[in-house]
């Protein structure tokens, strides 16, 4: 587990130290919440052991991936191209922790393949349920 010292805000990225003196840095421009998020928007966020979250866009980083190679998962890509997805939401309603679920789509870990059928199968779940809801106003 990474220990955090500091996290900072520049214009463009979320920087944090850690206690052993590493820096490192994530753009908001690989985020489009955060590419989209007001300057207040991102000044609120919270942070845990694992990693920092953004309460008034929904978002998630893990410490973790702020130190990893950036893997373009399979996840990442469905995010990163369907911004309207909430990943936290995702996370929630399988009951699981939005910080492993962001390390996930960060693809700082690697979920089995199971895990992986789950999440899509989750999603596509999501997708019915909004079909379904459209559906019954007509």
């Amino acid at each position: 587990m990474v220990s955090i010292e500091k996290i900072w805000l520049t214009e463009d990225a979320v920087w944090i130290r850690t206690t052993d003196g590493r820096e490192a840095s994530e753009c908001f421009s690989y985020y489009p919440r955060l590419k989209n998020a007001t300057a207040k928007q991102r000044k609120n966020y919270t942070y845990d052991a694992y990693g920092i979250n953004w309460p008034d866009i929904d978002e998630d980083l893990s410490f973790e991936g702020f130190f990893s190679t950036k893997q373009r998962t399979e996840l990442y890509r469905l995010f990163i191209e369907h911004p309207e997805l909430n990943a936290s939401a995702v996370a929630r309603r399988m009951g699981i922790s939005q910080s492993l679920f962001a390390q996930y789509i960060s693809g700082a870990k690697k979920p089995s393949k199971k895990r992986l059928d789950d999440i899509f199968n989750t999603i596509r779940s999501i997708g019915l349920d909004i079909v379904g809801a459209v559906d019954s106003r007509s």
